[in-house]
């Protein structure tokens, strides 16, 4: 279980409480951001909000299937983000992410080390280890570009 309970950890860093890695992480780097903020589009970069909900996607998959056996998610639907148009709209985004986070490290600590192990939906997919651990490091590809694109809104409303 001490295995289970450092991936939950890490994960938890990346989404919730961690300041080790990128400095930041979802939470403290979102706090504060507005919905404007959240769907401004700079190029062609994706906005705030379409990553956030694309990490929410993956997560909210899983935890699907953690819970009830299948895997539905599709990559192809992944940035098929809502429209935002409200404050209210953005922070349920930003919520439901932060709630799902939880929840996946909640599944994630309860695992023993030989589920760790055990194959993850397909032998393709490697074990549960692996997913959670693509899970952390897929977060913070997600984090660093979040955190650019927040720094390039704010520096162009202070133009």
């Amino acid at each position: 279980m001490e295995n289970s309970k450092q991936l939950a950890n890490r994960f938890r860093e990346v989404i919730l409480n961690g300041k080790w890695i990128a400095n930041t992480n979802f939470k403290s780097a979102l706090e504060g951001v507005n919905w404007e903020q959240a769907t401004t589009k700079i190029g062609s970069l994706n906005t705030i909000a379409t990553l956030c909900f694309h990490v929410n996607y993956y997560i909210a998959g899983i935890i699907q299937f953690f819970e009830e056996g299948s895997l539905d998610i599709r990559d192809k639907y992944s940035f098929d983000c809502p429209e935002i148009a409200s404050d209210e709209s953005w922070q349920a985004l930003f919520y439901e992410l932060l709630n799902n986070a939880e929840k996946f490290a909640q599944h994630v600590e309860q695992m023993s080390n030989e589920k760790l192990e055990a194959v993850f939906v397909d032998e393709k997919y490697g074990n549960y280890r692996r997913n959670i651990e693509a899970m952390i490091e897929h977060g913070y590809y997600h984090l660093g570009q979040i955190s650019l694109i927040k720094k390039m809104i704010l520096e162009s409303e202070q133009e």
